[in-house]
């Protein structure tokens, strides 16, 4: 049974992501000093849609940059394992909602990016250090 702190969470999730969806992203656009967006993933099993809202720490020009760190947790984040195999997503953010393509950044690009990203937000390098897993990178282009 769930306790009264998570219902009150999950009406606050809830009642951001509608305000959210209204405005198209230009209300409640920041979490955690980060844009929030929203993200439409194709389901890799049930091939539905899928949304999930997130927060990217980097942008780079029209590219936008997603932490799969699902906390620190050893597993990865449903949104990126159906990402991965289905790499056509959308993305709602800043008032505009656009198609992107998503890829996964290998080893030699996130070595770039990921000083970038904890430098700002070190939460980030927190969870990395809660998991043996590698937290990926993961690069959303038009």
């Amino acid at each position: 049974m769930a306790n009264g702190k998570d219902l009150y969470l999950k009406a606050v999730t809830r009642l951001h992501e509608a305000v959210f969806r209204a405005s198209k992203g230009r209300l409640l656009n920041r979490g955690a000093g980060m844009p929030v967006l929203m993200l439409t993933t194709t389901g890799r099993k049930s091939g539905h849609a899928r949304t999930t809202m997130l927060t990217s720490p980097l942008q780079d020009g029209a590219a936008i940059m997603l932490v799969a760190s699902k906390g620190g947790d050893d597993r990865n984040p449903a949104w990126f394992l159906n990402l991965r195999d289905h790499p056509q997503v959308e993305v709602t953010m800043g008032g505009t909602t656009r198609p992107m393509t998503a890829r996964v950044a290998d080893a030699e690009e996130k070595a770039v990016l990921w000083p970038r990203i904890v430098s700002d937000h070190d939460n980030y390098a927190g969870y990395q250090r809660k998991t043996e897993r590698d937290i990926p990178v993961v690069v959303l282009e038009p």
